[in-house]
């Protein structure tokens, strides 16, 4: 048993087409190009916010040197025109800005982009245009070219002041303000070109290994991604290391013994995560979220689709805090506050499962009672200056055990203990962490970590004491069903929480349904189990210990049975789905 670090989905034997290397892959657009009659040829390279520009500017240059090559940038307002009509998304906020609902056209010189549009009427010559919002200069292109990158890529980009936001040049401001103003602008921006484009893609760039460009056709990659609703899949983890970050990761998942810790791993986060397309050559690497936005009602179901729109609305993710130090002291958003002050429609309510734990493991989890709440605000901002803070004297401390499940309902008041390996189940809003004490301690950036005080303090629910706290968050167990070598129990979440969880206990073969809604799950207990369909309408699915795995609500019948070292033992998943309006 090996924790799959590359997981992939095939793509159809008969779009089984991928060439690698930049003169490889314009020499096949450039044979596509020679197949049009037309003079005045017109090629579309639209690049997702992160894409080395410089280099593919070089590269089209160079292998289309009789093409005219226009560059979007070239026809966008001033540096200082964008950050303008951006700064009420991006606001002066040291971590949160507003989800923007801009488009690109605001980004562009209307008299600039006017004049532009008519010569390239008027031209005569093949015309490459690249960079983000090629559309906007030629609404039918002789070939589209779409330039994708995972964002977890872009961010080790950012960190390495490599590439720059959408029409400004800030690359040496640092991750934490490009980031900011990726996440609430320039994602939702690109998002909006790629929904609207991603059925017209002739070819795809994938350059996420910088040495090692790949392009396959457009046909593949909608392909595989309806593909992927068919069957089980998993997203490709990465793992980050943090201030508090432990070793529990780094052990099993054979990670690099050279780095320091690891303190989380985004393992089912399709916003964040790549989905691997594998060839007969090679891996192709794109978002995994192209496939929320190709095929969402047969990914989500359409409830759920119609209540969240194309978005992934469950998040599975890994702490580590094992050998570690805590979390910080924190509380998420209510669903009102975040709608109003971030343009989020849903808030980050979240639960914490423990994979596993060490001796004297413990998480704090709401309050204690008769909590003067200005006395708690006041010392919490005085120890932004003394460095000294007493949670216990605020918020009540609860032992952790293995398979515990503690619920967190936004407004809750809570914190992972040293000691922790958590498997973090929640809503799929990933950023918004009201962090109210951090234990005095630096960022790995050797800054002081972003404190949300004045936020957290308007949203900490203190009616969420130690007893109301027992019997709603902690270990809601109950009974579902049972057969024989089977067991189900519902573990939660709250009531105030829109996701449900489950835990199957088996040792046979178990029959499951998606029932039209979105399933998520984990092999909790166990080595390794394997994931059938009774009608055999997709490939055998094995999952490893630990491992996380998505079934489309369009998939319906599917089973799950002990494999390998577990056959004839005891193995557990959670499921995790979102609970049906009643």
């Amino acid at each position: 048993m090996k924790f799959n670090k590359y997981p992939t989905v095939e793509v159809r034997p008969e779009h089984d087409w991928c060439v690698i290397g930049w003169e490889n892959i314009c020499s096949e657009i450039e044979t596509k190009i020679n197949k049009i009659s037309t003079p005045n040829k017109t090629i579309l390279v639209e690049c997702y916010q992160g894409i080395y520009l410089e280099e593919f500017i070089q590269v089209f240059s160079k292998n289309f040197p009789n093409a005219d090559i226009v560059f979007t940038n070239d026809f966008m307002k001033s540096e200082e025109e964008i950050r303008e009509f951006t700064q009420s998304d991006v606001t002066e906020d040291r971590v949160f800005g507003y989800m923007t609902r801009l488009t690109i056209d605001p980004f562009f010189n209307d008299d600039k982009l006017a004049i532009e549009k008519e010569r390239l009427e008027n031209s005569t010559k093949t015309t490459i245009i690249l960079g983000t919002g090629t559309s906007l200069f030629v609404s039918n292109p002789d070939v589209f070219v779409y330039a994708d990158m995972p964002r977890w890529e872009i961010q080790l980009r950012m960190r390495k002041n490599l590439v720059d936001n959408i029409g400004i040049s800030d690359r040496n401001e640092g991750i934490e303000k490009q980031y900011k103003r990726a996440y609430f602008v320039d994602w939702r921006v690109c998002d909006h070109i790629k929904q609207d484009t991603l059925s017209q893609w002739d070819f795809v760039i994938d350059s996420t290994i910088k040495e090692t460009p790949k392009l396959t056709s457009g046909v593949a990659i909608r392909t595989t991604l309806e593909k992927s609703t068919n069957q089980p899949f998993s997203v490709v983890p990465f793992f980050d290391k943090g201030p508090w970050g432990g070793q529990w990761m780094k052990e099993k998942f054979d990670l690099d013994k050279e780095t320091e810790n690891f303190a989380w791993c985004f393992n089912c986060v399709p916003e964040e995560n790549s989905l691997l397309i594998k060839f007969s050559n090679t891996n192709f690497e794109i978002p995994s979220l192209n496939v929320v936005f190709h095929a969402p009602v047969e990914l989500l179901g359409p409830s759920v689709y119609e209540e969240f729109g194309a978005e992934f609305p469950i998040r599975f993710d890994f702490l580590d805090t094992i050998e570690g130090g805590n979390l910080s002291l924190q509380v998420h958003p209510l669903k009102e506050y975040i709608k109003e002050q971030f343009g989020v429609k849903y808030t980050q309510d979240e639960s914490y499962y423990m994979l596993e734990v060490e001796d004297d493991a413990f998480v704090y989890l709401g309050m204690n009672d008769d909590v003067n709440p200005n006395e708690m605000i006041s010392d919490l901002k005085t120890s932004q200056t003394t460095g000294a803070f007493d949670p216990d004297k605020y918020s009540k401390k609860w032992p952790a055990k293995k398979h515990d499940h503690f619920l967190i309902p936004a407004g809750t008041v809570h914190c992972s203990g040293a000691g922790c390996m958590v498997l973090e189940i929640s809503a799929t809003p990933y950023i918004f962490t009201f962090k109210l004490w951090d234990w005095g301690r630096l960022g790995l950036d050797g800054r002081p970590r972003p404190i949300s005080i004045d936020h957290g303090s308007k949203v900490i629910d203190l009616s969420r004491t130690p007893e109301w706290t027992e019997n709603n968050l902690i270990n809601q167990f109950e009974d579902i069903d049972k057969g024989e070598g089977w067991r189900e129990e519902k573990t939660g979440l709250h009531e105030l929480e829109f996701i449900e969880t489950r835990r199957i206990w088996f040792s046979e073969e178990t029959s499951h349904n998606t029932e039209n809604n979105l399933n998520v799950l984990m092999l909790i207990d166990g080595q390794q189990a394997i994931v059938e369909s009774p009608t055999s309408d997709f490939e055998p699915f094995l999952v490893n210990f630990a491992e996380c795995f998505i079934v489309p609500a369009k998939v319906g019948a599917y089973t799950i049975t002990p494999y390998g070292k577990s056959v004839g033992k005891e193995v557990a998943i959670l499921k995790a789905f979102v609970r049906p309006k009643s």
